[in-house]
């Protein structure tokens, strides 16, 4: 079993409020797990209205695949029409 977690750490510069963060957030994790069968959470930042990091999580038998799987979601995000700019990721391949 192979393991592939990508964490994303965003910036959502127009926003001023938790309430506008959680809107921005809830459509990207919804999309994501819809187009690419992944487990996403935010994992950190949580008090902060424009800082948001999320945990993306990809089980597979393959390590190619999961980093696959894990660099289409960087591209959607980065590509997506979402009002965040990605400061850091980091892709993880762990076998288990």
């Amino acid at each position: 079993m192979i393991v592939g977690v990508c964490r994303i750490k965003l910036r959502i510069p127009e926003n001023m409020s938790l309430k506008g963060k959680r809107s921005v957030l809830k459509s990207i994790i919804t999309q994501l797990k819809n187009k690419f069968n992944v487990a996403v959470a935010e994992v950190d930042d949580q008090q902060l209205c424009q800082i948001a990091t999320l945990g993306v999580c990809s089980v597979s038998n393959d390590s190619r695949y999961a980093n696959e799987v894990l660099s289409k979601v960087m591209n959607f995000i980065t590509n997506g029409r979402f009002d965040v700019e990605i400061l850091d990721y980091e892709i993880e391949i762990i076998p288990c």
